[in-house]
């Protein structure tokens, strides 16, 4: 392969491969961000790839784009800038139905699944215009695409789901569409972990058309536990049914879900809340409790929080789970109001002011910033109308329709901070308040600034945490040397050795660069014929 000596850039396009999975969550990011990093530490140039991402982790690039967090976290493990061009359309839901659709970094609208799986029967006259507006961006993916791998020695494509989704194959353009557009080589992982991970892969494989099984080339056993040995059959049984052999099987690692991509739902697999063991560096703990709030978004914020030795990150949607927190977390969100309504219904709302007329920390991250404010006036999100704050900073928010998107830099607590900022709710600031807090503000000890990622910052992470414990009246001390950015090179290299130890690298290395493999069989019966939908061309 070009570039192993380390200069990357060859005159013809790079090669490829694509992870697919039998499931949603079943490691496609972490396998990779995986072989993203192994082949960074060979020398080979590598970008990662998601032609289609629906997520509420999300991440600004240098040049103002906005792109799920999980790319980011792979381009790291790369070493390399992230990129719109690392993930084209990004999906953020708004609700069960409908999702704002981000179109290289910048959003372009809000569209039901119907209007943009395809089909306009029941959709509004806006959506009509957008429909099927997913099979239409194939096109925008694979320029995206051929841009990197002109660029590039290797890319690495994660698909999305499961590629055996016949429903919607007719306009894939992150699985088999994007595979068969770009011939690509497709390895398929399998959480062995959830139990039937043979049926899996054959049942995958044997419902994708003649065409699509023609581009799978092997399968990768992911989160195994106990002796490989007694696996081994199975895996020769597997080739012997489908053709196709088994790249690797991964052990099961503890502390690698970083970055969830799944904004539907609360993880709690951050990868530092599980793998710091550390016992706190003074004589007490710091409780943090982040409140679960529907359409959350940019959870990560709080891993760096978990990242000190000492603090204890937990999710929380009942009011009694707050009483002996040291600090409360109201995060970001996609919907502020309909989260604002949530914490009323729940009780939240009147055990955080309770706190705040008790002196007790409260800190709102984005979202969570505009809820403790005075007034929001939302006719974009939510199209409520005026809705009352928690009342608890000085701060009206108004909602705009073009999308904040930005890296800041400052200072604060006399520590350098850096971070970013994703939201369309427009902060004015008040009279009232004790003291500036990067852009937002402080009263009493309430909190509230736009910056995702600020925590990161390992001096200002230390100053605020102080200024908790103190509030708190905790005997907590921050360890001095905890460095967050350190925690997560050191997490991408476990992936790496995952890869490296554990997979066999010399076929993956052949599936890169030479493509698809000749002859692969057909594994029966196929994928059953869909008809187009009805009044479709």
């Amino acid at each position: 392969m070009s570039g192993t000596d380390g200069t990357g850039g060859g005159s013809g396009p790079g090669g490829g491969l694509l992870v697919a999975g039998t499931t949603s969550d079943a490691g496609k990011s972490v396998v990779t961000a995986g072989i993203c990093r192994w082949l960074s530490r060979k020398g080979v140039k590598v970008a990662p790839f998601k032609a289609q991402n629906m997520s509420l982790n999300s991440f600004v690039t240098r040049e103002g784009a906005e792109i799920g967090r999980a790319q980011a976290m792979q381009a790291a493990a790369a070493r390399v800038e992230p990129s719109a061009l690392m993930n084209p359309v990004l999906l953020k839901p708004g609700s069960d139905r409908s999702s704002q659709v981000v179109l290289l970094g910048k959003p372009v609208g809000e569209l039901s699944a119907r209007g943009y799986f395809g089909g306009s029967g029941g959709a509004s006259p806006g959506e009509k215009l957008h429909a099927g507006r997913r099979e239409s961006l194939l096109g925008t993916v694979t320029e995206c695409l051929a841009e990197l791998r002109r660029t590039h020695d290797a890319v690495i494509c994660e698909g999305a789901g499961s590629p055996a989704e016949i429903n919607l194959r007719r306009t894939d353009i992150v699985n088999l569409g994007l595979a068969r557009a770009a011939r690509l080589p497709v390895v398929v992982v399998g959480d062995i972990d959830r139990g039937g991970v043979f049926a899996s892969f054959f049942g995958t494989t044997a419902l994708l058309s003649e065409a699509d099984q023609r581009l799978v080339a092997g399968y990768l056993v992911n989160k195994f536990r106990g002796d490989v040995t007694l696996l081994e059959p199975g895996l020769e049984m597997l080739r012997g049914l489908t053709g196709r052999p088994t790249l690797g099987v991964l052990p099961y690692a503890h502390g690698l879900g970083i970055d969830e991509e799944d904004g539907l739902r609360v993880s709690l697999r951050g990868a530092v809340r599980e793998s710091v063991v550390a016992p706190p560096h003074g004589a007490d703990i710091l409780r943090v409790a982040v409140a679960a709030v529907p359409l959350m978004s940019n959870f990560t914020d709080v891993d760096a929080l978990a990242a000190e030795p000492g603090v204890v990150v937990r999710f929380v949607d009942r009011p009694e789970e707050l009483a002996d927190a040291d600090l409360v977390v109201l995060p970001g969100t996609r919907g502020t109001v309909r989260a604002l309504e949530w914490l009323r219904t729940r009780g939240l709302a009147e055990a955080v002011a309770r706190r705040a007329a008790e002196g007790r920390p409260v800190l709102g991250i984005c979202g969570g910033f505009q809820m403790l404010g005075e007034r929001i006036e939302d006719e974009v999100e939510s199209r409520a109308g005026t809705v009352e704050g928690l009342g608890l900073l000085p701060v009206r928010v108004r909602f705009a329709a073009h999308k904040t998107l930005a890296r800041p830099a400052g200072e604060a607590l006399g520590e350098r901070v850096e971070g970013y900022e994703i939201h369309h709710g427009v902060a004015e600031l008040l009279d009232g308040a004790d003291e500036p807090f990067l852009d937002g503000c402080r009263v009493g000890s309430v909190w509230g600034t736009h910056w995702h990622g600020s925590l990161e910052s390992d001096g200002f992470r230390r100053a605020f945490l102080r200024r908790v414990a103190a509030a708190a009246g905790r005997a907590f001390v921050p360890a001095p040397d905890t460095s967050f950015g350190e925690l997560r090179e050191e997490q991408l290299d476990r992936l790496g050795d995952l890869i490296e130890e554990h997979a066999d690298t010399d076929a993956l290395l052949r599936l890169i660069e030479n493509g698809v493999p000749e002859g692969l069989p057909f594994v029966p019966p196929g994928a059953p014929r869909i008809p187009r939908p009805q009044g479709a061309r």
